[in-house]
């Protein structure tokens, strides 16, 4: 995920609980410790929390 910016996913976090991700997947981003999942849209992760899904 993030290619040649994989420092990004090293310091991004969840926005509701502040924790980093467990996934990181191409596609999406997950939070295993609020139960999110965030969709990555071109490269750039969607942290808006009303566009969230459930794991």
């Amino acid at each position: 995920m993030f290619n040649e910016s994989q420092s990004l996913f090293e310091i991004i976090v969840c926005p509701k609980c502040k924790q980093r991700f467990s996934s990181s997947e191409t596609s999406f981003l997950d939070c295993v410790s609020c139960g999110l999942r965030f969709d990555v849209v071109d490269g750039i992760p969607v942290l808006i929390m009303e566009k969230a899904t459930s794991l």
